[in-house]
């Protein structure tokens, strides 16, 4: 298990950050000589590499924020479905040309437009990392 540090940076607006050592069992004093002035962090075992910076600091623990997970969801929804909207548009323009019937492509195109909507709907971050373009 990887030791690393998770902390916010009032230097830079409050963002979070993820502080590691090359060596693990330096990592706590190698934080401790670089960044004296940080108050809020905690050191931490497991690393949640869908949602890394999904979470805030409160009372010295590390707490999940499900609506931050679920705009990385989207994000990344909307990454994985562009190749499968520009092949339904192919699929559209052949069938048009064509004269074929495109009901399943618009159906399947508007699915695809629409999966960001499933991330909305999830309470957690299993949830959240099930979703899919694919069916």
């Amino acid at each position: 298990m990887s030791k690393y540090i998770y902390y916010k940076d009032e230097d830079e607006n409050d963002k979070y950050w993820i502080f590691t050592s090359a060596i693990e069992s330096n990592t706590e004093s190698e934080w401790e000589r670089t960044n004296s002035h940080i108050t809020e962090f905690i050191i931490c075992t497991e690393k949640d590499n869908d949602f890394p910076f999904c979470y805030d600091i409160e009372n010295n623990k590390k707490v999940f924020k499900l609506d931050q997970a679920k705009e990385v969801t989207k994000n990344r929804l909307r990454t994985d479905r562009i190749s499968l909207l520009n092949a339904q548009d192919v699929l559209f323009m052949r069938a048009q040309e064509s004269g074929a019937d495109t009901t399943a492509i618009v159906a399947e195109k508007k699915r695809l437009r629409d999966i960001t909507k499933d991330a909305d709907a999830c309470t957690s971050a299993g949830q959240l990392k099930a979703l899919s373009v694919e069916e």
